[in-house]
């Protein structure tokens, strides 16, 4: 068994690309998760990597090799879970989920993270908790208390506190907007 890390994977339909792309490349995928796949094959010769590669990066993906890379997608991918899929319910803090997911000490992940990426780990967290925010303002089903509740704030005036911080206007100034200025997740 061979685990791939695939940048860029942030949303089911990526999953859906991936795994269309491994089948028609002759790869049995075992489970595909964001940012992560496990095939059947041990290897893969360096021809039909380079092709995967090609392939996957015509589609918006690319597939990591070095390590501290990998390590970083997979910070991103569990944040991107954590935020867009399961609305930020986790008894747990971020620290203990990242160390829980990446088998890491969380120190060492949070000095990495801005030696890559040029943002710290909580910036990367908030960037992607305000971009759900924005989601569910475009929505229009729920109040900003319930978005406040739904995102695991402790209140509607901090959301809105960091939501201006992040956006440079408030909540109800976003939703006010005709234009749509959310940003795809694999660009934050």
């Amino acid at each position: 068994m061979t685990t791939l890390y695939i940048k860029n994977m942030v949303c089911n339909r990526c999953k859906a690309a991936v795994s269309d792309t491994l089948q028609k490349a002759g790869l049995h995928a075992v489970s595909v998760e964001l940012g992560e796949v496990k095939i059947e094959e041990d290897n893969i010769d360096g021809t039909k990597r380079d092709e995967l590669r090609q392939t996957l990066e015509s589609l918006g993906f690319e597939l990591i090799d070095d390590k501290r890379h990998q390590t970083i997608d997979k910070i991103k991918s569990t944040i991107i879970n954590l935020v867009h899929y399961n609305d930020n319910q986790s008894p747990l803090n971020l620290s203990e989920i990242l160390t829980e997911e990446l088998h890491q000490d969380y120190s060492a992940l949070s000095k990495l993270f801005p030696e890559v990426e040029g943002k710290t780990i909580e910036r990367y967290y908030i960037e992607q908790r305000i971009e759900r925010v924005k989601e569910l303002i475009r929505y229009d089903e729920l109040s900003l208390t319930q978005i406040a509740m739904k995102m695991n704030y402790s209140s509607t005036a901090y959301l809105s506190s960091q939501f201006k911080s992040v956006t440079g206007m408030t909540p109800t100034q976003f939703k006010n907007l005709k234009e749509n200025t959310r940003r795809p997740l694999d660009e934050i």
